[in-house]
């Protein structure tokens, strides 16, 4: 965008920059699967005080946060925290609810602290209010139209899968955690039997399913995701804490309708244009909200949700409306260089 020089600071295995990509050295996360969790702060620092921003936006509520704020004091910036994840929920699903109180003051006093805070959901927004947080606004995330698009249908993938090519094939993409509730969509799958048939896609995906039920049990890369999102006829999520959820919007770009549950952020997103909401925790429901969206017309609910999601949710559109919150805190309206 011209006017405008966005540097994304990440962890890595030592110092490096590609294209405004810095990779700030930090220590690999054991059993993390390659993730990397910072755990000083001068690097940070020292990389921010080098890059000498306009502004700062911070993406995650840990060392990198506190990182931003000492930057701010050296530097005189202003900092956005953008809440992506619910973290006392997190927590409380890992740990126990024992520690929820503190994880709250926690956030209460990090996002406390920020010119100004983002969150992804109205959820999410009225979540941090509780917790007293002030100065909070929703911002949606965006989805890449050209990446996810209805031409990566592929006519081949049920033949792929070994089913008949008459099948209803549904599909969920995701991280196979607890909070992604897969025993709701499994049993779904069984109650709904044939023609329907699901596909699991991602990593921790559960070994024992039901005949009808396929498994990619690992992590697929984007192109692949929007190849298996466009070729099925439905994505179904049972996850009842998702602060967006941004694989719904991946396969409503790709024209394929959602049935989800009511809870968390998917009821922003998924109207009755675009698929249909069901009760949490509850199999049959979610298989009487499939079987509601075949005899609705899947195919007309898939191209409704390519059009809500090209209105509401392009890049273009989610960067306009960031760049609004930059220009808010800065105090002026023309070209800034902007880091995050």
């Amino acid at each position: 965008m011209p006017g405008v020089r966005h540097s994304l600071l990440i962890p890595g295995a030592s110092a490096s920059q590609v294209n405004g990509i810095y990779h700030v050295p930090a220590p690999p996360l054991p059993f993390g699967n390659g993730y990397r969790f910072p755990v000083r702060l001068a690097p940070w620092c020292k990389e921010l005080r080098r890059l000498q921003p306009d502004l700062i936006e911070v993406g995650d509520p840990y060392l990198t946060a506190w990182a931003a704020l000492e930057a701010r004091r050296q530097l005189d910036v202003p900092v956005i925290g953008f809440y992506h994840s619910d973290l006392p929920l997190l927590v409380s699903n890992r740990m126990g609810s024992w520690f929820t109180p503190n994880v709250e003051a926690y956030v209460s006093k990090l996002y406390g602290h920020f010119d100004r805070v983002l969150a992804p959901s109205q959820v999410m927004a009225d979540k941090l209010r509780r917790l007293g947080v002030e100065n909070v606004h929703v911002q949606r995330l965006g989805v890449d139209l050209v990446q996810f698009h209805p031409d990566k249908h592929d006519p081949g993938l049920r033949r792929e899968l070994g089913i008949a090519d008459n099948s209803r094939l549904l599909v969920f993409a995701g991280r196979g955690s607890r909070e992604k509730n897969l025993p709701v969509l499994l049993d779904c799958m069984q109650l709904l039997g044939q023609p329907y048939h699901l596909l699991l896609v991602g990593s921790n995906m559960p070994a024992g399913v039901p005949g009808n039920v396929s498994v990619i049990d690992h992590f697929c890369p984007p192109d692949e995701v929007a190849r298996l999102l466009a070729s099925a006829d439905l994505l179904v999520h049972a996850g009842d804490q998702e602060t967006f959820g941004l694989v719904i919007l991946e396969a409503m770009a790709c024209g394929t309708p959602v049935v989800a549950v009511r809870a968390g952020a998917f009821g922003e997103i998924v109207g009755e244009q675009c698929g249909r909401l069901c009760l949490p925790n509850d199999g049959r429901a979610m298989a009487n909200a499939v079987r509601e969206i075949f005899d609705s017309g899947v195919r007309a609910l898939g191209s409704q949700a390519r059009q809500h999601v090209e209105r509401h949710y392009s890049w273009d559109n989610v960067v306009n409306g960031l760049l609004q919150h930059y220009q808010a805190v800065l105090g002026h309206s023309l070209p800034v260089r902007a880091h995050g």
